[in-house]
């Protein structure tokens, strides 16, 4: 839906309705927005995440009479992003960045002071989560996940498969479900999951264990996918079992979201929270999570704050029980 550029200057109306208008506030003399909004990824581009991000970011850019600028900042597992908001970033509303479970993770991971997860960030909006599974060649012989385990075991140590980096959720993930099974494998990270596909074309790694970069090549024969990590089956891969299904007792979609530095105003929340709901609710980028199958992880500044509060917990307790350091 488009909507008149003034009736995005006039003064900030908490009652005005979410579906017909995006009032913005004035700071001083200024009005928000009155130049581009830059929204860092930590994560190369390609996937489920770029294409949503570009879909609202596209609706947003109408509705705010700004753009949305992408940059993405792939590398040092998914943290990029986050040192730059924490260290660089003004509270200005102007830089904003994907946030995921690992920047709640990160700090309880090395000994050098690096942020609070909670306290040096401002939530604004939970989006959805990734669709985790994993991959093989479709020539590679093995017709379930049971199979794969099977030959884990017989060469301990010898398959190798990748992630989007060192102590991501999925990199935890896949180690707990090896340990549960009892067998080794080396882990291969890389910058983001659109790597471990090319590498596994080029038969560099056995087995891809990440976000749904692989889709396409499973929708073309190239590869298999032997498991999902989702709490039911996609309709996309029927055939795929989930980890419960397969005995392993979890599920892992790792939900993601927006914020901005420490110190936005309520104002400036409010503003993007709305634009973000938007855009988000908006039927071109359901389509977008329909064609990828993500969840619909949506929460509200304030319930996305209490949620990484709570995880915060659960991650740091994670990290001592498995003794797990990046240093």
């Amino acid at each position: 839906m488009n909507i008149p550029r003034r009736a995005l200057l006039g003064a900030l109306a908490a009652s005005a309705p979410v579906a017909t208008t995006l009032a913005t506030p004035a700071f001083g003399q200024a009005r928000y927005p009155n130049r581009p909004i830059r929204f860092l990824i930590p994560w190369p581009p390609g996937g489920s995440l770029d294409a949503l991000h570009r879909q609202m970011f596209e609706i947003m850019g109408r509705d705010l009479g700004q753009n949305i600028i992408i940059e993405n900042m792939p590398g040092a597992r998914g943290t990029r992003a986050a040192f730059f908001l924490t260290q660089q970033a003004r509270p200005d509303g102007y830089t904003l960045a994907h946030h995921h479970l690992s920047i709640l993770r990160h700090p309880f991971l090395t000994r050098q002071p690096t942020w609070d997860p909670i306290a040096d960030f401002s939530y604004i909006m939970q989006i959805t989560g990734f669709v985790f599974g994993t991959a093989v060649r479709a020539d590679r012989g093995w017709n379930s996940f049971d199979d794969m385990i099977a030959e884990a075991r017989r060469r301990p140590g010898e398959l190798t498969y990748s992630t989007s980096g060192i102590a991501t959720t999925n990199h935890l993930a896949m180690e707990d479900i090896l340990a549960q099974r009892g067998v080794r494998m080396e882990h291969i990270p890389t910058r983001g999951a659109q790597e471990g596909v090319t590498m596994l074309l080029g038969r560099q790694i056995d087995i891809v264990a990440d976000a749904q970069s692989w889709r396409p090549q499973v929708e073309a024969g190239e590869f298999k996918l032997l498991s999902v990590w989702t709490p039911t089956r996609l309709a996309s891969a029927p055939n795929a079992p989930t980890l419960r299904e397969l005995g392993l007792g979890t599920s892992v979609t790792s939900p993601y979201g927006v914020v901005g530095p420490k110190g936005l105003e309520p104002e400036l929340v409010d503003v993007l929270h709305r634009a973000f709901k938007k855009a988000f609710e908006d039927d071109a980028s359901q389509a977008i999570m329909r064609r990828w199958e993500n969840p619909n992880e949506y929460l509200g500044p304030q319930a996305y704050y209490e949620f990484a509060r709570e995880r915060v917990a659960y991650e740091r307790d994670t990290v001592r029980r498995l003794n797990l350091s990046i240093d």
